[in-house]
């Protein structure tokens, strides 16, 4: 008996594909091995933590857990870097580096963000905050100066190996408002500035350049500051020029300093000024 046509179809179509079941146990291990890490890191004492900082960096005083706890002393170079608090995120600790939610706090100045740091090198992003610029002066922040800061750096990167830790990308701004010193104008307010990081003005050997401009006030200033941490010096390059509303000692003083830097044609003094930090 002849085969029909539609048997015939059927007959010579391509066989159907066996689909195989892929087996569950890496997926399985994986899971069980981020949850018996998950266990560990949160039983764990916060004092570990202090294994995976770099060179030059002290920690003391710690209280909780690896996962979440917190350093009540830090220092950097010996320098009073006031407390922190962490969040860990525990999947970094199998690239043997610490990456957690920051909280630190230095006196009245409090910044919030995301940070990782390995043997050698320190990586952030999103740091939010600020406070009074005096609570920094253990820091390097010239001692008398007064004003508000705040803290709004996108990203962070810096070189830990030697010893003294060297910037490699800033991208960011830092504003800060009612500037004051005892030793320029009497301690008049010098008015609010803001200092902007970018990537690429970075240089191969560590200097941080950043672009320094006044957002009002008695002082119209337009400079640049160039950080350099092997040195910690800083160098400030521009020219300024006072206001209508400038009080009279910042006048004075101001033409005082236009006596051995002379004014330009709008009236503005070039500024080349050095300090330590």
């Amino acid at each position: 008996m002849p085969t029909s046509p539609s048997l015939r179809r059927v007959s010579k179509g391509a066989p159907t594909p066996i689909v195989r079941a892929r087996p569950l146990w890496p997926r399985v291990a994986v899971i069980a091995l981020c949850a018996v890490l998950a266990v560990v890191v949160a039983v764990l004492p916060a004092s570990l933590a202090g294994r995976f900082l770099p060179a030059g960096v002290q920690a003391e005083d710690f209280s909780g857990t690896l996962w979440h706890g917190s350093a009540g002393r830090i220092s950097v170079g010996g320098r009073d870097a006031g407390a922190l608090e962490w969040r860990l995120h525990p999947l970094a600790l199998f690239k043997l580096r610490l990456d957690a939610d920051l909280h630190w706090v230095k006196g009245g100045f409090v910044v919030d963000g995301t940070a990782a740091v390995g043997r050698s090198d320190f990586r952030a992003s999103d740091l939010h905050g600020g406070g009074p610029i005096a609570d920094l002066s253990s820091l390097g922040v010239a001692s008398g100066w007064r004003g508000v800061a705040q803290v709004g750096i996108r990203q962070i990167a810096a070189d830990l190996a030697g010893p003294i830790p060297s910037l490699r990308s800033a991208v960011g701004e830092i504003d800060v408002s009612d500037v004051s010193s005892p030793q320029v104008a009497g301690g008049s307010d010098l008015g609010s500035y803001a200092l902007s990081f970018d990537d690429a003005a970075l240089s191969a050997d560590g200097d941080a350049r950043a672009a320094l401009v006044d957002k009002g006030g008695p002082l119209s200033l337009e400079a640049s500051l160039t950080l350099t941490p092997k040195t910690r010096t800083a160098m400030l390059a521009g020219t300024a020029k006072e206001r209508e509303d400038a009080p009279p000692a910042l006048r004075k003083e101001l033409d005082n300093v236009a006596q051995l830097r002379p004014r330009d044609a709008q009236g503005r003094i070039p500024i080349d000024l050095e300090f330590t930090f």
